[in-house]
C-alpha cells in the first residue's frame, strides 16, 4: 500500500543506518562519564531515533497534518517538506530548506568534532584549554550540540523531536552549571577570572564568524 508517492512500510533500513552514525558520533564525541552525560548523551540519541525515524520511516507528523489540518505534503523525502509547504514556497523551497538545514548540521557537527579535540588534549596534558573554540564560549561541545539539532529541525522537524529539543537544551544547561563548578574546584580563581570573560553557550557577535572559522 502507498501513499503519496511513500510506501507505508518506509526505508526502515536507512533509519537503523542513519541512528547508528549518528549514535556513534554521540557517543564518540561527547564521550559520556557521569550517569547524567549518559542521560544527555541518551536524549541526543532519543531526537535522532525520532528524527530519522520519520524522516525515512514512518512520517507520523506529516500524516497528522494532512489528516486533521487539511494540508497538502507529499509523503515523500525529497518533496515532504513542512516549512516550505507552511510558507507556500514550493519545491524550491523544500530544497532551499534541505542545504539550509544540512549547511547549519555540518556547522554543528564541526565544532563538536574540534571542540572534542581541544577538550582531549587538554585533559591528557591536565591544563585548563582557553584556547580554540574555547576563548568564544565555555561549553562549545554543547553549542555545537544545539546547532547541530537545529539545523536538524530546519531540515525536518517532527512533533518528537520539537518537543525533546527544550528537554535537551535544559538539561544541558543543568550539567553545564555543574562542571563549572567542578572547574571551579580544580582551577581556582584562573577558571573564575575564564568565567568572566568568556559567555558560557553564545559567542559574543563579535566572534561569531571567528568560533566557525577558529583553526
Amino acid at each position: 500500500m502507498e501513499t503519496q508517492g511513500l510506501p507505508l512500510g518506509g526505508q526502515w533500513g536507512l533509519v537503523i543506518i542513519m541512528s547508528l552514525v549518528g549514535t556513534w558520533v554521540v557517543f564518540r564525541y561527547l564521550v559520556p562519564k557521569s550517569w547524567k552525560e549518559w542521560r544527555n548523551a541518551g536524549l541526543v540519541q532519543a531526537f535522532l531515533i525520532a528524527l530519522y525515524a520519520e524522516m525515512y520511516g514512518f512520517p507520523l507528523t506529516i500524516y497528522f497534518l494532512t489528516s486533521y489540518l487539511d494540508l497538502n505534503i507529499p509523503w515523500i523525502h525529497l518533496r515532504g517538506h513542512l516549512w516550505s509547504t507552511l510558507l507556500g514556497l514550493g519545491d524550491t523551497g523544500a530544497i532551499i530548506e534541505m542545504m539550509l538545514g544540512l549547511s547549519v548540521t555540518l556547522i554543528g557537527l564541526f565544532m563538536l568534532m574540534r571542540g572534542w579535540r581541544q577538550i582531549y588534549q587538554g585533559s591528557k596534558e591536565g591544563i585548563l584549554v582557553t584556547g580554540g573554540l574555547y576563548q568564544y564560549m565555555r561549553h562549545p561541545q554543547y553549542t555545537a550540540i544545539f546547532i547541530a539539532m537545529t539545523g536538524q529541525l530546519i531540515h525536518w522537524p517532527t512533533v518528537p523531536t520539537l518537543v525533546l529539543f527544550p528537554i535537551i537544551v535544559f538539561a544541558y544547561y543543568r550539567l553545564a552549571l555543574r562542571e563549572e563548578k567542578v572547574m571551579l574546584d580544580a582551577f581556582g580563581d584562573e577558571y573564575r577570572k575564564y568565567m568572566l570573560n568568556v559567555p558560557r553557550f553564545i559567542p559574543k557577535r563579535e566572534h561569531w564568524a571567528d568560533a566557525v572559522d577558529d583553526e
